[in-house]
């Protein structure tokens, strides 16, 4: 068992744990990501502006992973949250960013830079956090919409400053060949 803010008592196996669980895990690699930053950071005006973005996402992840560690009758006024505005501020990075980038015209593999492949696998856990605050709503219905456009968000802006910072760093990914072979 463990407990929830306010006290109450769930199995470790709840959906609520390993929802939040998750996105623990997801601010973990993102950390792995900003550590792989740190090298190029006085080099790369965008490294450092990405690590401004990475540093206020955990700081998001983690007002998120406390609201759903507050089941509602728990929660009380100031208890922070994903809010609205950081789904909108995410868009915003997109866009910025993307305004440094070729078009895409191919599927990629996550890889290229340190930074950037870990910003891939951070990808990945997002969306599966994603995926596990549905399997809540679906289950307890007492889950901000708000944790969920944010979620949605941060993924596609994980996947877009991987891309960002591959670019910077002038190592791209790996473009996806349909009729690839295996080497001899």
């Amino acid at each position: 068992m463990t407990g929830l803010v306010g006290g109450r008592r769930v199995k470790k196996s709840a959906p609520r744990i390993a929802t939040y669980g998750t996105l623990d895990e997801l601010s973990s690699v993102i950390g792995v990501a900003r550590a792989a930053l740190r090298p190029v950071l006085q080099s790369h005006a965008r490294a450092t502006r990405l690590d401004a973005w990475l540093a206020w996402t955990q700081d998001t992840l983690f007002n998120l992973g406390t609201d759903l560690a507050t089941l509602a009758p728990d929660r009380r006024e100031g208890l922070p949250r994903a809010e609205a505005a950081d789904a909108l501020a995410l868009e915003r990075a997109i866009d910025q960013a993307q305004c440094d980038l070729p078009p895409l015209a191919n599927f990629i593999h996550p890889g290229g830079s340190l930074p950037g492949a870990y910003l891939h696998l951070a990808r990945t856990i997002c969306r599966r956090a994603e995926r596990l605050v549905v399997a809540l709503l679906d289950e307890e219905n007492d889950v901000s919409p708000e944790a969920l456009r944010y979620l949605n968000r941060l993924s596609d802006a994980l996947f877009v400053w991987a891309r960002w910072i591959n670019d910077a760093l002038r190592d791209s990914e790996h473009l996806w060949n349909p009729a690839s072979r295996p080497p001899e």
